[in-house]
């Protein structure tokens, strides 16, 4: 007996002193790095990039991971409260490691939930711990114990909740403001019961997303909402508890990425402009270039959102008439891609479809018959659903010609006193056709006449009534005598290329060239009278 008992507390006493053993190991980094405590008071997180239009509207994000942070008091207290009850209720009573929800997951081997506290969770996210065998398990456990005790230690509570809403991943958003905005369109602060009660419960996993899976949202919503009624606190009283859970699911769902949201063409060139920007300027917190993606910055531009959306929904409304036209006046051309096969193969060859098969080692003659099988997919379509989008049946090939057959459009729309852009529209959808219109070299066209006009009453003295004779003129062998002639304020108005021509005679190239560089035109432009009529690029 004596014999048993020895053996019992030698394994008592080693047992304990090996956990002492893996502890130590584990907090002077045997076991893989651990944050210092400098680190633990300065917590790192990428941040999103925010861009905010003139008027306060934000339009979009730069980010790896879709994180804007909150402070305590802009949190409602019922995501608090709802977080507590859910996650950890005896929060405020433990010093980061719950000895009594341990001991029931002992216990009852995990059958009643799991032991982790509020603050251990927070030390998973900042440890960065994956999936492993169950010794690795056991020591991310260990080091999940060191970090929460040296977090209760170096921050309030207040502090620690805050730092987990802005870590917690909601889908592919981070942070409690991010998922207050994409699904609910409003601040944390103004949450709802039963709102918090749905981001809450979205926690326990993407299973339990509103749009994707409204039943299991509904269903996990009430589970949260009845933990706030058992909870020890009184988040809720029985009877608002019912009330809530009889409460249908309501939600404002809108996602923000690179094609959706605000000017995607214009965000894409700021995009540009940005990154040259933050690698000429060192950000004074980390004596390194700013990061555009992970340093949170806020980039107010000159866009009117309001504008911006009167010309989105201008391309919208006024587009699919322009394509019908245009279907009908090609409808019965059966020529119409012949001889133009290499633009076809052009676009083929820069599609992600032939990237793909590339990089799975297809040779080039194969890739080229996959493309020409039926195959199902998504077509941009003035007629499909509300993304402009139609599945279909059809061959890769067809595809781009279809696509190809589609009119664009872009335009440009800037304050004439400041040169601020209001609005930007670089072509019909961003999504599937993100070459900008609103940047491409093209032909002018009469858009270049009011230079010659100005410099017609600069130069030469005209008025609005001046006379332009709309005669036949022959200048550098190209002779122009369409449109005919009139007072200078109706050739302007009916963009008369007779009187333009006229114009060019009087003024002359190099002086035009002169003053269009003055405008601020960049471009190189040939010395030829027939830029006269926006022939130049």
């Amino acid at each position: 007996m004596k014999r048993s008992v020895k053996i019992l507390w030698r394994l008592f006493i080693g047992g304990f002193l090996l956990v002492v053993l893996l502890f130590l190991c584990a907090n002077f980094g045997v076991f893989g790095a651990m944050p210092s405590v400098a680190e633990l008071e300065n917590p790192e997180a990428d941040l999103a990039s925010e861009i905010i239009s003139a008027d306060g509207v934000l339009m979009g994000k730069y980010y790896t991971e879709n994180r804007s942070e909150v402070k305590y008091h802009e949190i409602s207290p019922n995501v608090i409260n709802a977080l507590i009850a859910t996650e950890d209720e005896r929060f405020y009573e433990h010093s980061g490691i719950d000895a009594q929800a341990v001991g029931r997951v002992a216990y009852t081997f995990g059958t009643q939930g799991g032991g982790s506290t509020i603050t251990q969770q927070v030390a998973k996210m900042m440890l960065g711990q994956g999936k492993g065998n169950i010794i690795r398990r056991g020591i991310d456990k260990i080091k999940e114990w060191i970090v929460a005790v040296k977090l209760e230690r170096n921050f309030t509570k207040e502090e620690i909740i805050t730092l987990y809403l802005n870590r917690a991943p909601w889908g592919n958003v981070y942070g409690i403001r991010n998922a207050s905005r994409t699904y609910f369109q409003k601040e944390p602060s103004n949450l709802k019961v039963e709102e918090a009660a749905v981001l809450i419960g979205m926690l326990k996993g993407f299973i339990y997303e509103p749009i994707r899976h409204p039943k299991n949202s509904i269903d996990r919503r009430n589970t949260v909402i009845n933990q706030m009624v058992k909870a020890k606190q009184g988040f809720l009283t029985p009877a608002d508890g019912e009330k809530l859970k009889a409460k249908p699911l309501v939600t404002n769902y809108k996602s923000i990425d690179e094609a959706i949201g605000i000017a995607p063409y214009y965000r894409r060139i700021l995009l540009d402009v940005l990154k040259d920007w933050c690698n000429k300027n060192t950000n004074p917190r980390t004596g390194q270039p700013y990061n555009l993606y992970r340093d949170g910055l806020k980039v107010y531009t000159t866009i009117d959102s309001r504008m911006q959306k009167y010309a989105e929904e201008a391309v919208d409304e006024h587009m699919p008439e322009l394509q019908r036209k245009a279907d009908a006046y090609f409808k019965n051309r059966k020529d119409l891609w012949k001889g133009r096969d290499n633009i076809v193969e052009a676009a083929m060859k820069h599609s992600e479809r032939w990237k793909n098969l590339k990089e799975d080692e297809m040779k080039e003659e194969d890739i080229k018959k996959s493309f020409l099988v039926q195959t199902r997919m998504k077509i941009f379509s003035w007629k499909g659903n509300e993304k402009h989008e139609r599945d279909t049946v059809m061959t890769p090939y067809d595809s781009i010609k279809y696509h190809k057959q589609l009119l664009q459009t872009s335009f440009v729309a800037m304050d004439p006193k400041t040169g601020e852009i209001k609005a930007w529209v670089g072509g019909i959808n961003y999504k599937w056709f993100k070459f900008d219109h609103a940047t491409a070299s093209r032909q002018v066209g009469s858009t270049f006449k009011p230079l010659l006009y100005t410099l017609a009453v600069t130069d030469a003295g005209y008025t609005p009534e001046t006379y332009i004779s709309g005669a036949p003129l022959t200048l550098g062998g190209k002779t122009i005598s369409s449109g005919g002639g009139g007072t200078m304020a109706n050739c302007l108005a009916f963009s008369r290329n007779a009187a333009a021509w006229h114009l060019m005679a009087l003024i002359g190239v190099s002086r035009t060239i002169e003053f269009a560089k003055q405008c601020g035109i960049k471009a190189n432009m040939p010395p030829y009278p027939s830029i006269a009529l926006g022939s130049a690029d």
